[in-house]
């Protein structure tokens, strides 16, 4: 049995000695360097650009403008998300590969191609570009206004789209007597991804067909993106990706993929390599939204809620990106974890001259159970019900089906992930003493829950393929369209694959570099749909190539299939467990048999038409200096179902690096933006706090294993997740600590010493 070993990750050793080629590593010493030309202001039309000095620069090749697109000029969308053959579900495609109609602070305006980085930064400098300014709105509620300024001319007052729910009767439901409302505005912010490999891809023509290496985590979209946006067949589009040093969704976008792809066809197709530096990840990248909700729960005396009411104002920056499908998938979520039977909701998606928001980790869920676990902490604290005990008496329950999505929830794994949580803290014992703390310095435990839907159907296609050959020595070579972009996601693959062969995880080869001309069919990694997915595909062609393997062997041994198995790499007879031959004898006499020569290969796609729910929760305890407006994290756990642990470390290392990003998404991470000007002031990792170890106590971790019954492995979503809960159970114990709700993300000092000076605890 290879599922639920926690064994060592097939591409460790090779990281950990410096041996992984990443996209940097693989490209030629003799490519030409490419740098983009960003616009320096947020909002306006470009009127000319003066190239003269830079191509007198030595070393520069070409230098290309917006307005030199001629056939190239083709508008294209860029979420990486499977295409739509229904035009009303396809993206927005509103994106060009350089412009003249400059919609935030680092718009690309042009391109210089040279022969060396010291050229080409050369020739930045000396490009002159004269700009007609318009006005600059940078928040989501000023966008909405009628006069704002207008970004995109077929978005009346920049929205993007708006969305609703309605559930029951919410007017009548709030005219019930003794209910107790309560009313409140929850702010998120922007932060960015920070993964360690900066956007990186390189390009090359071989006759009619373009060649794009890029570090993506949507090699098969971006093929068909590169396509859309040169206006070419997109079979004449080859996208290779090579190991990736992380991507949280910001790779799950089209970056500069078709902009490279073009600058090489403009130098005769000879090599381009285009490098974003960290500043430009910052403001000319992706962003994860900000997002402003408002949320109205109408209350029983028994603790129960009547009616409840939602508003979600998300900040999409100057492009639709991802666009909707943030604020749609919280709005979506609002319903589902604290089932009411009187729900109205409305989510809107406005465009800004703020930097692109786009795909990041927990896909607006993060944003959301902030919103929804921070109201809940409040509500509970109004009704004075204990919070956990509200909880628990509004949460999901089990039994409870969604009628879109059909996940449900099988198990009572709420109450079961809390009581983990609780027992590790100590709570009912900690909260007892901390009721009774004074002074300036003073603790607090705050928790929340989320829940996560795992992959995208029935909102989008759910495929996966894979093919799977077997080797002259009997073991198997793997190859798939899921990615691994760093999360270990290759290692399960090969235990699953393994579990259903019966041979040693070590015998199957995972190829991860995915090559669209020769890799089968996937649409990449994001959604926390990789072993979930890529599961239903490798069951079902270990399957089909197990069964070719036990006819040969059949031949071999004349023993009938259906009496035979393959466990430990042995063919076996299963009515006495007889050992009859080796798999890597069977594979040697299967290829080199001067009778019956096979290649035994099998390949199968398996399109996915179900969902899963995944869920936790989040325990922490903070350290709050009142006077002098600082909040320590002290103890943090995270409790996940996610279904059956294919490897427990991998599982483990999953949660503790999305706490982490959580850790940061509440105490320090905030992507400042002059309101005036658009731009961004803290474009790198100095004034950008991103949370490190040495901000962190110790992470703890624990997990409920309730197998999901849709999946082949019983396994269900755990990359994204481990973020969701954390912001808000850090938020409810500063609350906790202090007795004043503090309502906005991040909890920077300034916005600590606000409310505390209003609650009159500072002296």
């Amino acid at each position: 049995m290879e599922v639920g070993k926690s064994i060592t990750r097939v591409d460790a050793f090779d990281k950990v000695t410096g041996r992984t080629k990443y996209t940097d590593d693989l490209c030629d010493a003799g490519a030409y360097v490419a740098k983009i030309v960003h616009s320096t202001i947020a909002h306006g039309k470009v009127l000319s650009v003066d190239t003269s000095e830079a191509e007198k620069i030595e070393g520069v090749v070409k230098i290309v403008t917006c307005f030199d697109l001629g056939q190239y000029r083709n508008y294209f969308p860029t979420a990486g998300h499977p295409w739509s053959t229904d035009v009303s579900h396809q993206d927005v495609a509103d994106r060009l590969l350089l412009t003249d109609e400059v919609k935030f602070y680092g718009d690309d305006v042009a391109a210089v191609i040279a022969e060396n980085e010291v050229a080409a930064n050369q020739a930045l400098r000396a490009i002159k570009v004269e700009y007609e300014e318009y006005p600059v709105v940078t928040d989501v509620l000023e966008a909405m206004k009628d006069g704002a300024p207008q970004i995109h001319k077929d978005y009346p007052n920049n929205i993007l789209k708006h969305t609703s729910l309605s559930r029951g009767n919410y007017a009548e439901a709030i005219k019930e007597e003794g209910l107790t409302v309560v009313d409140r505005w929850y702010t998120t912010e922007p932060v960015q991804h920070c993964h360690i490999e900066n956007f990186i891809c390189y390009a090359y023509a071989e006759g009619k067909r373009i060649t794009v290496v890029a570090s993506t985590q949507i090699p098969h979209i971006a093929r068909r993106v590169v396509g859309q946006a040169l206006g070419i067949p997109w079979g004449d589009v080859r996208v290779i990706k090579p190991y990736i040093g992380g991507g949280f969704g910001n790779k799950q976008d089209i970056l500069y993929e078709p902009l490279c792809a073009f600058l090489s066809l403009q130098v005769g197709g000879h090599l381009v390599k285009l490098d974003c530096s960290r500043e430009e990840t910052f403001f000319a990248n992706r962003t994860r939204h900000g997002i402003k909700f408002h949320i109205i729960s109408h209350v029983r005396k028994d603790g129960t809620y009547a009616a409840r009411k939602i508003e979600a104002f998300s900040n999409q920056g100057a492009y639709a990106s991802h666009g909707h499908s943030i604020a749609a998938k919280g709005l979506g979520a609002f319903p589902q974890l604290y089932p009411c039977d009187n729900v109205e909701g409305d989510a809107y998606t406005v465009f800004t001259n703020r930097p692109v928001a786009g795909a990041m980790r927990g896909y607006g869920i993060p944003q959301a159970m902030f919103a929804v676990e921070s109201h809940t902490e409040d509500v509970a604290k109004i009704m004075g019900i204990p919070p956990i005990d509200f909880r628990l008496k509004n949460l999901m329950p089990q039994g409870y089906k969604d009628a879109f999505s059909k996940n449900e929830n099988y198990y009572d794994t709420f109450r079961q992930c809390i009581e983990k949580g609780k027992a590790y803290m100590d709570y009912d014992n900690r909260v007892k003493e901390l009721a009774k703390q004074t002074g300036r310095v003073r603790k607090g435990i705050g928790m929340a829950t989320f829940w996560y839907n795992t992959a995208v159907w029935p909102i989008s296609l759910e495929s996966s393929s894979s093919r799977m050959v077997l080797n002259q020595d009997g073991s198997v070579t793997l190859q798939l369209g899921e990615t691994e972009i760093g999360q270990g996601a290759d290692t399960a693959f090969s235990q699953m694959a393994a579990e259903v062969l019966g041979i040693r995880a070590d015998e199957v080869h995972v190829v991860s570099n995915q090559d669209t001309d020769i890799t089968p069919f996937g649409t990449g990694s994001y959604a926390s749909r990789q072993t979930y997915v890529g599961g239903f595909s490798i069951a079902k062609t270990a399957g089909l190539l197990k069964q070719k393997i036990l006819d040969y062997a059949y031949i071999l041994t004349n023993m009938p299939p259906s009496i035979t198995d393959i466990k430990n790499s042995m063919i076996i007879r299963t009515t006495d467990n007889r050992e009859l031959i080796s798999l890597s004898d069977l594979a040697t006499e299967a290829l080199y048999s001067l009778s019956d020569s096979r290649h035994i290969t099998a390949e199968s796609t398996a399109q996915i038409k179900s969902n899963a729910y995944s869920f936790g929760c989040c325990f922490a305890e903070v350290e709050v200096d009142i006077d002098m407006c600082k909040a320590k994290l002290t103890k943090i756990i995270n409790v996940h179902d996610c279904g059956k642990l294919i490897n427990p470390a991998l599982a483990k290392a999953q949660v503790e690096g999305g706490m982490s990003m959580g850790i940061g998404y509440a105490l320090s991470e905030v992507q400042l933006v002059d309101k005036k000007t658009g731009k961004v002031l803290n474009d790198n990792l100095l004034d950008y706090k991103l949370s490190t170890c040495m901000d962190h106590p110790h992470l703890e971790t624990a997990f409920v294993e309730n197998p999901e019954p849709t999946s082949p492995f019983g396994t269900k979503s755990l990359g994204e997740p481990p973020v969701c809960p954390v912001a808000p159970a850090i938020r409810n114990a500063i609350m906790n600590a202090t007795g004043v709700g503090v309502n906005e993300l991040p909890l920077r000092p300034e916005k600590l010493y606000e409310y505390f000076d209003k609650a009159g605890l500072l002296k």
